[in-house]
C-alpha cells in the first residue's frame, strides 16, 4: 500500500489554515494513499477529527506528532491508538517550552472538529522544543505504546545530521529521508542499517502526497478489525522492517 507518515494540518503554525484533517484526508485519498499519519508540531489535538473522518476516505489512520527534542531534532512519534496519542499529547505539552504563540507573527495554531469548525487555539508556540532529549524520546514514547522515526535525517535543519552531524543509534522503527539513498553534501550518509522511508511533510494542500512510500502489508494485516478500526502496531512495525536499508561502512562527519 501507499503510505505517508508525516503530515501537518492547520494546527501547525507553519502550515496552511486550509489544511484541516478533512482536507488532508481528501487530498491523500486522491493521491492513492491508504495509510496516513497526522503529525503536527508537538501536538495531537487534530487527531480526533482525523480519526472520525479517515474511514470515509478509505484511509487507515496513524496518530501522533512531530516532536522537537531539546537538541531541536524533529522526531515522528506515532501511535495506532488515538487514546495513547492524546495521552502523550498531554505529556508533551507539559514539557513544551512555555513561550506564548503570537498568531500575527508566528502563525495560527487551531484545532478543529470533523466539520472544520474551530474548537480552540493552542497557547504556547508549538515549534519550540520539548524538555526531552533524543536519547530519551524513544523510551518515553514506548511507554505510551508508540514508535519513533527521526524525521528528514538528510535535511539541513531540525534533523539529526544538522544538529549532531551524524545519525544517533536508538530504538528507531525507521529513518525518514528526503531522498533514498540519503546523502549530506554529496556524501553517503551512514544509516546504520535502519529501514528507510520518505514522506511528504505536507504543510500546504499542494504538498500532500508528494513523497509517499510503499509499505509491503495488506489492508487486512494492518487493519484486522476492518474499516473504521485502529491499525495493528505489530503489523506496522513488521512492514517497516521490510523497507530498504542502506548502511555505509564509516559514519560521515
Amino acid at each position: 500500500m501507499l503510505a505517508d507518515l508525516h503530515n501537518h494540518s492547520c494546527l501547525s503554525p507553519c502550515g496552511s489554515l486550509e489544511l484541516s484533517p478533512r482536507c488532508l484526508l481528501e487530498l491523500g485519498a486522491a493521491k492513492g494513499l491508504k495509510l496516513m499519519a497526522l503529525t503536527d508540531h508537538n501536538s495531537s489535538l487534530n487527531c480526533p477529527a482525523f480519526a472520525k473522518l479517515s474511514h470515509q476516505y478509505g484511509i487507515i489512520p496513524i496518530f501522533g506528532m512531530e516532536a522537537t527534542t531539546s537538541e531541536e531534532i524533529h522526531v515522528l512519534c506515532l501511535f495506532t491508538k488515538l487514546e495513547a496519542s492524546m495521552a502523550f499529547n498531554e505529556y508533551a505539552y507539559s514539557i513544551l517550552t512555555p513561550f506564548p504563540n503570537i498568531p500575527e507573527k508566528t502563525g495560527d495554531q487551531v484545532y478543529v472538529d470533523e466539520e472544520d469548525n474551530i474548537e480552540g487555539e493552542v497557547e504556547y508556540y508549538l515549534v519550540n522544543p520539548l524538555d526531552l532529549s533524543v536519547d530519551n524520546i524513544g523510551a518515553k514514547v514506548g511507554e505510551y505504546g508508540g514508535i519513533v522515526i527521526p524525521a528528514h535525517v538528510d535535511r539541513y535543519a531540525f534533523s539529526m545530521t544538522s544538529q549532531l552531524g551524524v545519525i544517533v543509534e536508538g530504538p528507531w522503527a525507521a529513518l525518514e529521508c528526503v531522498r533514498i539513498p540519503p546523502s549530506i553534501n554529496g556524501k553517503p550518509l551512514n544509516t546504520f542499517g535502519y529501514p528507510m522511508t520518505t514522506s511528504s511533510d505536507a504543510h500546504y494542500p499542494e504538498y500532500v502526497g508528494r513523497r509517499p512510500f510503499e509499505l509491503d502489508v495488506s489492508v487486512e494485516e494492518l487493519q484486522p478489525g476492518g474499516s473504521g478500526t485502529e491499525a495493528d502496531m505489530e503489523a506496522l512495525k513488521m512492514a517497516l522492517l521490510k523497507r530498504p536499508r542502506n548502511q555505509q561502512i564509516l559514519p560521515i562527519y
